[in-house]
């Protein structure tokens, strides 16, 4: 049987017009070619001990999915055993050629899928060269690694569930405590797979959580080249995203304030900048030492940097640069300098509704600290109606605003902040005469 394949090629000049092809045409895929779980052409044909050929990765996510039966034939599997489908394959790969003219390639030769028992062979021999001292010996493992892991999923997956990362991280923690300058190049090729074995056990933590290991880390932050700073930040983050304790350790090594916010005030890339709001915002975090650490943030000039960063960024950056944001104005002196910025306001009202429900819930809360410190200083009789930020968000547009935010619906301490910023702001419509408010109130005190 045959699949018809309808294939559109791109047009292309050609000087005899008797040769030019429609570019709207059906191809005929041989049905076997194509695999009976995602009905694409297959690349890694294998068999199953039913029979039945499948592509590799179709029939691999079938399985870890928890299936225990063969697709076609809904039998039970005997044994998870795929052999490879070499006449097929060949086959396929022959097509293709034959079908070159039609847009089609030939499909390369898949490597082998890497074993546990190789991953485990490798983990071994690192163990024991890094017990040597040998660094060429490690490197030259640490690339093998990484190749394995470039290749496919699979074997990203393999090298993850086979404890390379514990592994790696005591490679990582050796050569970091002798001379980094000296062995820099290995130490970059571990954290470029670091960056994707996350998570591992404890004793991996524990070891990439060292005083040395964190050192070197924000060595790297400080002064690797770009890619090697990115890897350090991502790293970075998802050690303190498992383990927020290595904050304490962090904040006592000096530069690496500095190194984190120039990620953010001169962007590498989307994913470094994002990676450094993640380690900022774990380091801001409610605890004792971590509020120290927000004035710190404050006088590096990041409330600026994160008003620019929101004004442009996508969904993921705003999100993570919001959480920052709410962390730093929990602090008097970072409420201070976001009233210092012409902008916050009418970014934050921007931010509601128009990002996504976490946006919109982070950035009534930080206007809800803003709103909560100006009653404070009313309160004591500094009040200046004028310049105050409740004046700056109703000119904006704030209270049409969150009213529709309360009507649309949020979560209970959303609501409340809600309540407590619309009462604000309408008292505040009152005291400057903007309008006759007795129409406008009811909304205010209406039970929701």
């Amino acid at each position: 049987m045959i699949v018809s394949w309808r294939l559109r090629r791109k047009s292309k000049k050609n000087k005899n017009p008797s040769q030019e092809i429609n570019s709207d045409m059906e191809i005929m895929i041989p049905r076997h070619f194509c695999c009976p779980i995602s009905l694409d052409l297959m690349k890694d044909p294998v068999t199953l001990s039913t029979g039945i050929t499948y592509d590799r990765e179709s029939i691999e996510k079938w399985i870890e999915d928890g299936n225990l039966t063969c697709p076609v034939t809904n039998q039970v599997l005997a044994s998870f055993d795929q052999i490879p489908n070499h006449s097929l394959r060949k086959m396929i790969q022959d097509w293709g050629v034959e079908n070159r003219s039609y847009g089609f390639e030939r499909i390369p030769t898949p490597r082998v899928p890497v074993t546990p028992y190789d991953v485990s062979e490798i983990c071994r021999r690192v163990n024991v060269a890094t017990q040597r001292g040998e660094q060429k010996k490690c490197q030259e493992l640490v690339r093998k690694i990484k190749n394995l892991g470039k290749e496919s999923e699979r074997n990203k997956r393999c090298v993850v569930e086979n404890g390379a990362g514990c592994v790696l991280s005591a490679c990582f923690e050796s050569f970091a405590s002798v001379a980094m300058e000296k062995d820099e190049d290995l130490l970059g090729e571990i954290l470029s797979v670091l960056v994707w074995v996350f998570p591992f056990g404890e004793e991996g933590q524990s070891r990439l959580g060292s005083i040395k290991s964190l050192n070197c880390l924000v060595w790297f932050l400080k002064r690797g080249d770009l890619s090697a700073r990115q890897n350090a930040a991502l790293v970075l983050k998802n050690l303190l995203a498992l383990d927020q304790r290595h904050v304490s350790a962090l904040v006592k090594i000096d530069g690496v304030v500095e190194a984190l916010v120039k990620l953010i005030k001169e962007p590498i890339c989307p994913t470094a900048t994002k990676a450094s709001l993640m380690a900022i915002f774990y380091m801001t975090s409610s605890s004792s030492l971590n509020e120290k650490m927000k004035p710190t943030f404050v006088e590096m000039g990041l409330v600026s940097l994160i008003i620019e960063v929101l004004v442009d960024g996508d969904k993921s950056i705003c999100e993570k640069a919001l959480g920052v944001l709410d962390h730093i104005c929990d602090c008097r002196e970072g409420r201070e300098k976001a009233y210092e910025n012409a902008l916050i306001v009418a970014v934050l009202i921007k931010k509601i509704l128009n990002v996504s429900d976490l946006a919109s819930e982070l950035s009534v809360s930080i206007l809800w600290k803003l709103f909560k410190n100006y009653g404070e200083r009313s309160e004591d009789g500094d009040d200046d109606a004028e310049g105050g930020v409740v004046v700056e968000a109703l000119l904006v547009g704030a209270f049409q605003k969150l009213l529709v935010l309360l009507q649309v619906g949020c979560g209970y301490s959303t609501k409340e902040k809600l309540k407590e910023m619309l009462k604000l702001l309408n008292l505040c419509r009152v005291k400057l005469d903007c309008f006759d408010s007795s129409a406008d109130f009811k909304y205010v005190k209406r039970p929701y």
